[in-house]
């Protein structure tokens, strides 16, 4: 597999990660308040976006050192 498929097929669970850690935040009815004080989508955010967002940027920090950037 070359560096260029490889890079671009990392690039697709990072964006999903980014996504749905920014999905986190959108409020929405439910019945519980998250820890930032309104109804949102997750109940866990903020802590369910650092999360994801450290996912990211865990599988940025991979996709870096398999493609060879530097």
């Amino acid at each position: 597999m070359s560096k260029k498929t490889l890079g671009a097929m990392m690039l697709v669970p990072i964006i999903a990660a980014v996504g749905a850690g920014l999905a986190t935040l959108i409020p929405w009815p439910g019945p519980h308040r998250n820890d930032l004080g309104y109804m949102s989508l997750c109940p866990f955010a903020p802590w369910s976006t650092l999360m994801l967002l450290m996912v990211a940027g865990v599988l940025w920090v991979v996709r870096g050192y398999l493609i060879g950037e530097k």
